[in-house]
């Protein structure tokens, strides 16, 4: 692979790669607020200048300037080397590149900021970007002076709504247009521009149109200043009050690496944020999957139930036992959920095949809508997991027709959704449900079990492409709740089948050797690796 060197440090590069990509990539951060990975390279803010050598031979190209002589107080003319954005210029094999170690391109950096902050409102106090913010980072990193301009600032319009999820602060903005283009070249639907010029510039929605579609959430989230925000986390939480986990996106089976932002003060998640994955979700999530994270405290099951009524975990237990031991292996299903974690649904096949019963099902959420960027039509966050891990088993349309034909009279289910048909949950002698949600399957349960919620619980899902991924326990489980893995260990030993598990790493090893246990060849994106017992 070919190199170049970045202030003496030897950086491989693919091909057509820009310096600061391939920078990026060895965890170099060349400092910008116009460039993302994921979009064009305009090169308008200036801040990610570099000095590139001049290699044997070549002349170097330099520009002539006049200087301040502040012991004469004259101008006298000197010359500089050009610099160049990094964002836009290719590596060269060979070539040397200064960055850190250029006085020139500190000078550069320290007057692009002061000239970005010559109008900027001192709103860091009420600013949701705050403790997050490029402006901030970079005025400690390349500028730390005070603001010399006693001039009024030029005032733009704050507080405008772009449509229904994102509202825009003219004075904070940086004009980087990343949001422009993120409209433009991911979402597809250039509704946003930029007007004026100078520093009247300002980003406006086209006349007669509203900021809408999947994906505007993604126009807040690379915004490198507080210039957007959404409505959903404005004013909520102060960031450095949050912790991360990374998680997966239970939107859809595309399976979308997010963190998952919480308060453990409160044991509270705030809001989901994109985590970059080339081979799965790039540096995107969809307004439906950002928003998902609401579901980690709605509609939330946290106390168990017997025959819809409140009950102890110990006296639910003791009526699962009863109802499960009354029955026959030839009449008993376990139901498998498309929605769960890899470890659980491996936990309940084992305890289905202690009890002896073959007729193993799975059940999850209905088709929806899907796009040609990241929604899938299907809506659960593990189907692929769950028929590599029980490639034999049927359908739900199917398990409903063997209910209303007699040949299933009891089941244990993980998790609460099914596609149709839960009427005929009725007919069922004992429904045994372990869920963290609400749904049909939970309001039929004569014996409904608290089960942990991703967000609660590490566990492994795989998503449309077989990629195997972790998602890592972020709050601490609600109420009664309880990994289902565990609840399952413990409805076995009650019923007189100890399936060992004890610990998360002993539910893992039973997925070793199945076709869930490692991901294929083609997963090399970040957050994607199994972990070993936690």
């Amino acid at each position: 692979m070919p190199t170049f060197k970045l202030d003496g440090r030897e950086i491989p590069f693919e091909p057509g790669e820009s310096i600061i990509k391939a920078a990026a990539k060895q965890g170099i951060e060349i400092p910008h607020y116009c460039w993302h990975p994921g979009l064009s390279s305009p090169a308008n803010c200036r801040m990610c200048l570099v000095e590139l050598k001049p290699a044997a031979g070549q002349r170097p190209v330099m520009l002539d300037i006049l200087e301040l002589d502040r012991k004469t107080g004259e101008y006298k003319p000197v010359q500089k080397p050009k610099l160049q954005p990094s964002c836009q210029y290719l590596a060269v094999e060979g070539q040397e590149v200064l960055s850190d170690t250029s006085p020139h391109v500190k000078e550069a950096r320290s007057h692009v900021q002061e000239l970005l902050l010559l109008n900027h409102p001192v709103d860091c106090p009420i600013c949701d970007q705050s403790g997050e913010c490029k402006l901030q980072d970079y005025w400690l990193e390349h500028q730390h002076t005070q603001k010399r301009m006693r001039d009024e600032p030029v005032h733009k319009p704050k507080g405008v709504s772009f449509g229904d999820t994102i509202v825009y602060d003219g004075e904070r903005c940086v004009m980087c247009t990343r949001c422009v283009r993120f409209m433009e070249e991911v979402a597809k639907d250039p509704v946003l521009e930029m007007r004026e010029r100078g520093n009247l510039n300002e980003i406006a929605v086209a006349p007669g149109r509203k900021l809408e579609g999947n994906y505007t959430f993604m126009t807040e989230h690379v915004c490198p200043v507080g210039a957007l925000t959404t409505k959903d986390f404005r004013f909520k939480a102060r960031v450095w009050f949050l912790r991360s986990a990374d998680s997966i996106c239970q939107g859809c089976a595309t399976g979308c690496n997010a963190h998952l932002d919480y308060d453990p003060r409160t044991n509270k998640v705030q809001r989901y944020r994109p985590r970059d994955n080339e081979a799965v979700n790039k540096y995107w999530m969809c307004d439906e999957g950002m928003l998902s994270y609401k579901f980690a405290h709605e509609t939330r099951i946290t106390e168990a139930r017997v025959s819809n009524k409140k009950a102890k975990r110990a006296a639910a237990m003791e009526s699962a036992k009863s109802a499960i031991a009354s029955a026959q292996p030839s009449l008993l299903a376990i139901v498998l959920s498309a929605t769960h974690s890899q470890e659980d649904n491996v936990a309940l096949l084992a305890l289905g095949k202690a009890l002896g019963t073959s007729s193993v099902y799975i059940a999850g959420r209905a088709l929806g809508k899907g796009d040609d960027i990241l929604v899938d039509a299907d809506k659960n966050s593990n189907t692929q997991g769950v028929q590599a891990l029980a490639p034999d088993a049927r359908q739900w349309s199917m398990f409903a027709h063997d209910v209303g034909a007699g040949r299933i009279t009891h089941a244990i289910a993980l998790g609460a959704d099914v596609a149709s048909d839960a009427d005929i949950l009725e007919k069922l002698d004992a429904l045994v449900v372990l869920a963290a949600h609400g749904g049909p399957l939970t309001g039929a349960a004569k014996v409904l079990l608290p089960a942990a919620s991703w967000a609660e619980a590490s566990g492994t899902y795989v998503n449309k492409k077989g990629i195997s991924q972790l998602s890592k326990k972020g709050i601490e489980p609600q109420g009664d709740s309880k990994a289902a893995w565990q609840i399952i260990a413990e409805l076995g030993k009650a019923l007189g089948h100890d399936l060992g598990l004890g610990k998360l790493g002993d539910v893992r090893k039973k997925l070793v050797g199945r076709n869930s246990e490692r991901p294929p060849a083609t997963d090399t994106g970040a957050g994607t690796s199994e972990a070993g017992a936690e």
